[in-house]
């Protein structure tokens, strides 16, 4: 026995020896711009540690992904690592020539890798061309070739430059849809990002045809389809045809067959888990069962499986689903939750946002190093990433870690521009406007958003400024601020004008489920003249006021979709709290939608409104407060002009509310694909004069008409023709009304 033990120590020993032995010393050598404490830091080694021969590739593989060398050997001899290392070039400067335009050659240098001071590598060099080319075609420049030219210099730096051949601009002068499309060129003109070019289209970019923008046009459709009930939709091709030298016709070839209704939905689970912990999920089904088949509803699912995943703390677990055609249109739904290995992250490794500061990227994450490995809570966390819309593209590539049983999560993303200059023109009965103003969705790189907005009409000038930030100190909360400025000119209309400044500080947050909660403060300075026509009543309030209030709104939002809903609800109620004001006075809001198909093409909806404005302290509500009815809520009417009148001005009132249905036809005309038509009643009424109750109005109006809304080449034109049913004899009535609108 004694033998066996000193035979199993002895290999013991003699085999810790061979794999495994103390860094007394380590010597680095050809390095002259790289420090010798910068190559130990990348390294990861340290004297007096243990390295074992495996160590040693591990070390080099650090060294390479520093980009900082070309050649790198290591030895290990009696206790000594010796590194020797080759230095890559570094890019001393840096040139684009064939380039002009200071707006792309700024994109252009924030978006490639190299850099001057940076070290150079041919692969990163190529790289970069295929990113130029990208940013290129993006703004139009389809045809550009790009080369890069690499001058070697003496002291082991190069002269990077980029020959561009821009050529000329590629637009898109026409757009078309074909095949079995079942649904109207006009939606799905509104769906896809790119447009046809007009001569006043003179800012988009839209225009311009790009092949990325092409195939996330692609992916909307698909999506929209899908999402409408198409679960075989396929957009079988899209091809861009050359009209003449620079002009293309693109053209969406599309499938869509038929609509798929939900049928059994089951949910699988281990044997060890309770089903009492997925009863939100059972109840989903329900409510699903025999729907029209939605990716978005399936999201749902998912969505509430990462809410129970989180809340119970289920770690090692994934989640899939499977979709099988049965009878005739419908579609049965298995979602099946898995029991997967026990494995922890080790690492989460981040590449490709040379702009966005790495926190933005790490505070979508709901994972991290250290935590289990659970692919429900990776998979949202990069749609998280993806949904900031601040990245091109977003990657991840799980690697496994199998002597440590852990894993390493790389992700890649490819940043793309998020500056954006816009600009449109609308006119119609109500008069005309123009608005201009710039965006920028990551501010300084750090996924804030600044807008800069100017908005002139014919009775109003407005500028205002704000900033947000999505996600304030990783609270899941956006905060946001603005500055603003406008001066409103109504005294032809209603008897005063008004030039009104402040700034406003807030927060929204999904409170619960479809719930979202918004509270601000704001304080404005407002400055109010009446018209010298003016009862003495309303002339009084000629003057100077300063209000501070508080404002909150909740929001239960049920829509399918927030841009042309097709099913669904969305509640939403307002309030404004003086904290200090000349006048003490609160406003209530309260807003109601509701949307149902009626057969195949038809759309039904009841939109509510109701808003009151009164005095904590009985003082008269200025007239700049008071309350008129939207023009787009009561049809038939001039916009402000029903309700109590002093001294021939319409004032509105302290109360007001509206009713409307609405419905669109199915498609009478099938060649009509950019017109689509609806019949609708309204009813509305404004009353309440807190300074004299004479004046009051209590008659309910109502129209009824028929509204067409008709995507011309010029932008959206909507008109109505309203027939008013009831009115009062003060009213002025508008039996026809349009609006036009473009952008540049």
């Amino acid at each position: 026995m004694k033998k066996l033990f000193f035979i199993f120590a002895f290999i013991f020993l003699f085999t810790t020896d061979i794999n495994s032995e103390i860094i007394k010393n380590i010597e680095i050598s050809g390095n002259v711009r790289i420090s010798d404490e910068t190559i130990i830091l990348f390294s990861e080694i340290k004297k007096n540690q243990d390295l074992k021969n495996e160590n040693l590739n591990l070390i080099i593989k650090k060294l390479y992904t520093t980009n900082f060398f070309s050649d790198i050997n290591i030895a290990f001899d009696d206790g000594i690592l010796k590194i020797s290392v080759k230095e890559n070039p570094v890019v001393q400067t840096l040139q684009f020539k064939g380039i002009k335009n200071k707006r792309i050659l700024e994109v252009l240098n924030d978006t490639i890798q190299l850099k001057e001071k940076s070290s150079f590598l041919k692969s990163i060099a190529k790289s970069d061309e295929k990113i130029i080319t990208n940013i290129l075609r993006s703004n139009g420049y389809y045809f550009a070739e790009v080369n890069s030219k690499i001058i070697s210099n003496p002291n082991n730096t190069v002269d990077l430059i980029y020959d561009v051949i821009l050529g000329e601009k590629a637009l898109i002068t026409k757009i078309k849809f074909i095949g079995d499309k079942k649904i109207k060129d006009k939606k799905l003109r509104s769906i896809i990002i790119s447009e046809e070019a007009k001569f006043w289209k003179f800012i988009s970019r839209r225009k311009y045809l790009d092949i990325n923008r092409i195939e996330f046009d692609e992916k909307l459709l698909t999506n929209y389809y899908k999402n409408s009930g198409y679960f075989n939709i396929s957009v079988e091709s899209s091809s861009a045809q050359i009209i003449d030298e620079s002009n293309f016709e693109l053209v969406f070839n599309i499938n869509a067959g038929e609509k798929y209704y939900f049928n059994n939905l089951k949910l699988n689970i281990p044997e060890n888990y309770s089903i009492d912990n997925f009863k939100n999920i059972l109840n989903l089904f329900d409510k699903l069962k025999g729907k029209i088949y939605s990716l978005n509803k399936i999201e749902k699912i998912l969505n509430e499986i990462d809410k129970i995943v989180l809340t119970k703390e289920f770690e090692f677990i994934n989640a899939k689903y499977d979709e099988v055609i049965t009878k005739k249109n419908k579609i049965n739904l298995t979602i099946k939750l898995e029991e997967t290995e026990k494995t922890y992250i080790e690492k989460i490794n981040i590449y490709g946002n040379y702009i966005t500061d790495e926190n933005v990227i790490r505070n979508s994450l709901i994972v991290d190093e250290g935590d289990a490995y659970n692919q429900i809570l990776i998979n949202k966390s990069i749609n998280d990433i993806r949904s900031k819309n601040i990245f091109k593209s977003v990657k991840s590539v799980i690697e496994e870690n199998l002597s440590k049983k852990t894993k390493i999560i790389n992700i890649e993303v490819e940043e793309k521009p998020t500056g954006e200059i816009y600009a449109g023109a609308g006119t119609g009965t109500s008069g005309t406007s123009l608005n201009f103003g710039i965006k920028e969705n990551n501010f300084l790189g750090q996924g804030k958003r600044i807008d800069t907005n100017f908005l002139i009409s014919d009775t109003s000038i407005q500028g205002k400024f704000s900033l947000t930030n999505p996600n304030f100190r990783n609270s899941n909360k956006s905060l946001s601020t603005s500055i603003e400025s406008t001066k409103t000119d109504l005294m032809s209309k209603f008897g005063y004008e008004t030039n009104k400044t402040g700034f406003s500080v807030g927060t929204s947050f999904e409170q619960a489920e479809n719930l979202y909660f918004s509270p601000s403060f704001s304080t404005y300075y407002e400055t109010l003249d009446t018209s010298s026509k003016a009862s003495a009543a309303k002339k009084k309030q000629d003057g100077s006021y300063l209000d501070s209030k508080f404002s909150y709104g909740l929001t239960l939002n049920k829509l399918n979709q927030n841009f042309q809903p097709s099913e669904g609800s969305r509640n939403h109620f307002s309030q404004d709290l003086p904290i200090f004001s000349d006048d003490w006075s609160f406003a209530n809001t309260y807003t109601f939608s509701k949307y149902l198909r009626l057969g195949k093409d038809s759309i039904f909806s009841i939109n509510f409104l109701a808003k009151t404005v009164n005095s904590l302290t009985g003082e008269d509500v200025r007239v700049s407060k008071r309350i008129f009815i939207p023009s787009r809520r009561l049809r038939g009417f001039e916009y402000g002009k029903i309700g109590p009148i002093d001294s021939g001005d319409h004032i509105g009132g302290n109360y007001a509310s509206s009713l409307s249905f609405n419905s669109t036809l199915p498609q009478l005309f099938p060649t009509l694909q950019d017109i689509d038509f609806s019949l609708f009643f309204d009813t509305a009424n404004v009353w309440g004069v807190d300074y004299n109750s004479s004046l009051d109005s209590s008659k309910i109006r109502s129209s009824t008409g028929l509204s067409i809304d008709w995507f011309t080449p010029i932008g959206p034109l909507s008109f109505s023709f309203a027939k008013p049913i009831t009115k009062a004899s003060s009213d002025s009535t508008e039996t026809f009304r349009f609006d036009i609108g473009t952008s540049f």
